[in-house]
């Protein structure tokens, strides 16, 4: 009795919480007043989502279980059912029961759209996402997300060249070994043209002095005569 309490009030948590987007039917305890399927052999699910239009479309279907209702027998009829309907199927359990509720969807291959769990916090009910479906595939069957392709890395400054107005690119240039004759050239920095000019001052002044001292050998010998 006090599990069905808590299931009609979670029932009811859920209708306020789907109500933003949905029109919400319900069925808790042993009503049946929303049900889903065939017209000759419906089913009543706990919360029935319908879309809010004129037509009222089926939009998904959402399963609270106890403690008690985890079980094979569950598993293979309601929760196949609700799978098989095409639309999203919510299963919600208690945090106690999240591996069961795991293992006997793999056992009878049973896609849930969202596993949630709950538990009670005092007077409060809390709600954890357990599991989702993964994204539909585009065409080439990757997921959607992986189809959008990566941004290309930015270059690195060192890497970009310089390229000349016609297209060429500019190869950087490298430093020449320095030779002997480079080296003696560098050592001797007056040329052979300053050598040779400065011979020829040098000559002119001997050449100045010898006439010189010819012009006063002469000048003596005028004296004495």
């Amino acid at each position: 009795m006090r599990e069905q309490l808590e299931h009609d009030r979670v029932i009811r948590l859920l209708q306020a919480k789907y109500k933003r987007k949905f029109e919400v039917a319900i069925n808790p305890g042993n009503e049946q007043t929303a049900p889903v399927g065939a017209a000759e052999s419906p089913w009543y699910p706990d919360l029935v989502l319908l879309a809010s239009e004129r037509t009222r479309k089926l939009a998904g279907v959402v399963e609270v279980e106890t403690s008690e209702s985890i079980n094979h027998l569950e598993a293979m009829s309601q929760w196949k059912t609700f799978s098989s309907l095409n639309v999203p199927f919510h299963l919600y359990v208690p945090a106690s029961g999240v591996d069961s509720t795991r293992r006997l969807c793999a056992d009878h291959q049973i896609a849930t759209t969202e596993i949630w769990a709950y538990h009670a916090i005092g007077d409060q009910i809390r709600f954890t996402p357990v599991q989702r479906a993964p994204q539909p595939a585009d065409g080439k069957g990757r997921p959607a997300a992986e189809t959008r392709e990566p941004a290309a890395a930015p270059k690195p400054a060192a890497a970009k060249t310089a390229a000349s107005p016609r297209g060429a690119v500019s190869r950087p240039r490298t430093a020449r070994p320095v030779t002997k004759s480079a080296a003696r050239s560098t050592a001797r920095p007056k040329p052979r043209a300053a050598a040779a000019r400065t011979k020829s001052s040098a000559a002119s002044r001997r050449g100045d002095k010898s006439a010189a001292r010819k012009t006063g050998t002469a000048a003596k010998a005028l004296k004495r005569k």
